[in-house]
């Protein structure tokens, strides 16, 4: 039997990077091991449509091409360890699996407050299970406390509100989305969740919560005020799933560290015959600087998995790295209350230097991100026809930024 590419995390960068290395030309053979029993499936839903409407998995799941019929996929099944000297990797049941290259594609899970309250009741969204749980709960009327301000937070917000649910919002920061988006796009977004209805608690930490085994009662707050909750649900972040490749000697205190063909930095260097794809890759984009940046956006699998591909590939050949410079555009909407929110490039490098580029905040606008006077980032509130304009001039500026 010949040795595979093994694939580790069988969700979007699973699949596109199996995709990447069918059309890159590789023949042999790919196994793809997730630890979640579904095939790949489509996430942003889950905080918006499937709570709205309803789970229906046909519907989320990925349709695969027919260059990836053979690939072997191993569902419901975990990777507890990897040795990177000998190439292979441990099964959660024992078994090793030698690999001729290796990708990590594992993706993030949820953070949790580190809080003495029963996990049976607070929710998290990242699985289709996880949405159908909520979903059960988000009755007319219901007392719904969502914990983080973020897009996922605020995402569940605004389908909570819109189901009838009565909404409280806690975050230790002053503003919605204002490490992400700034000041000026969290305090608009904040003034339309609270047009329908959502009450936020900012700059406020939760202290304690109680309630009973199978449900939550109340939500202690640092200043010591009270809130009564049917429904609690944290998103107050997320961590990327590398514990399986502790012991190799790799940074992976925020993701995994790699060069910019996506390798992993070891002891002694890249480790050219591994590359990271999607959400845990924390690599240098010559775009925005030296400095590795690791990007959670659900393009972002799509955006990388082509070049770990060619850069795995080319290592197994015996192949040099390519010369050319990766530098891929991240990009992010959200919708709520019917509106389109997008995010182009990195607003986050440039919140020092925001300016309204077209439009009214409180209609719908642009807002431009600047690092020395250079775009780096751009915010669209509506405007939906206007982005691939504002793409164009974030590329020019990457073109600037390369040269």
């Amino acid at each position: 039997m010949s040795v595979p590419i093994v694939v580790v995390g069988a969700g979007l960068a699973g699949l596109r990077v199996a995709e990447q290395l069918r059309a890159a030309g590789d023949t042999g053979l790919i196994v793809v091991i997730g630890a979640e029993a579904h095939p790949p499936y489509n996430r942003p839903p889950l905080t918006k449509d499937a709570l709205r409407a309803g789970v229906d998995a046909a519907k989320l799941i990925f349709r695969q091409k027919p260059s990836t019929a053979d690939v072997e996929w191993r569902l419901g099944r975990t990777v507890t360890g990897a040795d990177l000297v000998n190439r292979t990797v441990t099964l959660d049941d024992g078994e090793t699996l030698a690999y001729r290259g290796l990708v990590a594609a594992t993706g993030v899970g949820p953070r949790r407050l580190p809080l003495d309250a029963p996990l049976a009741w607070r929710h998290v969204i990242r699985t289709l299970e996880d949405a159908t749980a909520l979903r059960e709960e988000l009755r007319p009327g219901a007392r719904v406390a969502v914990l983080g301000a973020g897009f996922v937070g605020t995402e569940v917000a605004a389908t909570a509100a819109q189901l009838g649910c009565e909404v409280h919002v806690v975050d230790p920061l002053a503003t919605p989305l204002v490490r992400s988006l700034g000041e000026l796009v969290g305090s608009e977004i904040r003034r339309r969740h609270e047009e329908h209805g959502v009450t936020f608690h900012l700059g406020r930490s939760v202290a304690a919560m109680t309630g009973r085994d199978d449900r939550p009662d109340t939500i202690f707050l640092d200043d010591s005020s009270a809130l009564p909750a049917d429904v609690v649900v944290e998103a107050v972040g997320s961590a990327p799933n590398v514990a399986w490749l502790e012991g190799n000697g790799l940074a992976l205190d925020n993701g995994i560290t790699c060069d910019v063909h996506l390798h992993p930095l070891g002891p002694d260097g890249p480790v050219r015959d591994v590359v990271a794809v999607g959400d845990v890759a924390n690599f240098p984009n010559p775009l925005f600087g030296a400095e590795p940046q690791r990007v959670e956006h659900w393009s972002w699998p799509t955006e990388t998995a082509g070049h770990a591909a060619r850069s795995l590939l080319a290592k197994i050949a015996l192949d040099p790295p390519s010369g050319t410079a990766f530098t891929p555009l991240p990009t992010f909407w959200t919708d709520q209350y019917g509106t389109r929110i997008q995010s182009l490039g990195m607003p986050g490098l440039g919140l020092e230097d925001v300016r309204v580029l077209e439009g009214e905040p409180t209609g719908e606008c642009a807002i431009g991100y600047h690092v020395d006077g250079r775009l780096v980032g751009v915010a669209l509130i509506g405007l939906v026809r206007r982005l691939l304009a504002y793409r164009t001039q974030l590329l020019d500026a990457r073109a600037i930024a390369v040269t």
